[in-house]
């Protein structure tokens, strides 16, 4: 079961140039460019594109030019109306290598970067429904440095030290889309719904077995996959392997009130239970006796 398919993505183009607007610069030119430089060691100029520019394929165009036309490299948004959904040159790239529908549902700060680069700060507020000052603390001087130094520069090398942490932004950004793709895949294939029985009522789990080789984090991805499932909404816990021994953990989904894990903290099978009652671990391992923990956990 998928979340969300992005469309198939194209044969990618070959660029030898990375070319992208002069002044003052925003996120989503900056994040363009870090994607781009993802998959292209090539330098990244910073001026107003030529005619020839435009029509060479070579060339990546990013968030200028006037023109959104993906077979020739050239991704700009400012031409569409103001009526049109938010995108910017960020969101067109994204469609670009396929990763688009991936990353509106598992970065949830794509939607509002849309949105500002867009609508503006105004607008953006109050489409999030919060004050124009709540949303300037949101600030990060990491994001103040890095966009005002790509604004200082006219032309960046591959080795230069700004071009180097953009890839790595580029390359860090489609790593996460990919493996969480790929995660989120292995948990439909292999993960079960369980319904708990309990005296207090019946309540339902999501269980992931144990598998080989077992994820550096067995928990990574849950909460995404059941956000995404139609039956999502009844899940209140979730049980997976441990990876520092053989049993498994047990832990509330969005912090349930009713699972209290410090219920079970005297059976001899579980091993530690947090005080505020949110997770347990068990060495128990037999799918009867985890469900009978999660039933006297359940209040």
């Amino acid at each position: 079961m998928h979340l969300c398919c992005g469309r198939p993505a194209r044969v990618l183009m070959s660029y030898s140039l990375i070319l992208t607007h002069p002044g003052g610069s925003h996120k989503d030119e900056f994040l363009a460019c870090c994607l781009m430089l993802a998959g292209h060691a090539v330098p990244i100029v910073r001026r107003e594109p030529t005619a020839e520019d435009l029509a060479d394929p070579a060339i990546a165009v990013l968030d200028v030019g006037g023109e959104h036309a993906p077979e020739r490299g050239n991704f700009d948004h400012h031409q569409f109306p103001k009526d049109h959904p938010p995108l910017c040159a960020l969101s067109l790239v994204l469609q670009d290598l396929g990763v688009y529908e991936d990353a509106r549902a598992f970065c949830d700060w794509l939607e509002p970067a849309e949105w500002l680069d867009t609508r503006g700060a105004m607008e953006t507020s109050r489409w999030l429904g919060i004050g124009r000052d709540t949303l300037a603390k949101l600030n990060s001087p990491i994001d103040v440095t890095l966009l005002r130094r790509f604004a200082s520069v006219s032309r960046l090398e591959p080795g230069e030290p700004l071009w180097e942490v953009m890839r790595w932004i580029g390359s860090d950004l489609l790593g996460y889309l990919k493996s969480l793709r790929s995660r989120l895949d292995e948990i439909a294939a292999t993960g079960e719904f369980w319904e708990i029985e309990s005296p207090n009522g019946p309540f339902h789990v999501l269980f992931m077995p144990r598998t080989e080789p077992l994820p550096d984090e067995p928990s990574s991805g849950l909460g995404r996959f059941i956000d995404g499932h139609p039956d999502g909404q009844k899940i209140v816990g979730l049980v997976y392997p441990d990876r520092r021994g053989q049993g498994f953990g047990l832990s509330r989904h969005n912090d349930h009130p009713r699972l209290d894990f410090t219920r079970i903290e005297g059976c001899e099978d579980v091993h530690f239970a947090h005080a505020r009652g949110f997770v347990a671990k068990t060495s128990a391992t037999d799918p009867a006796r985890l469900k009978a923990l999660l039933s006297l956990a359940w209040q």
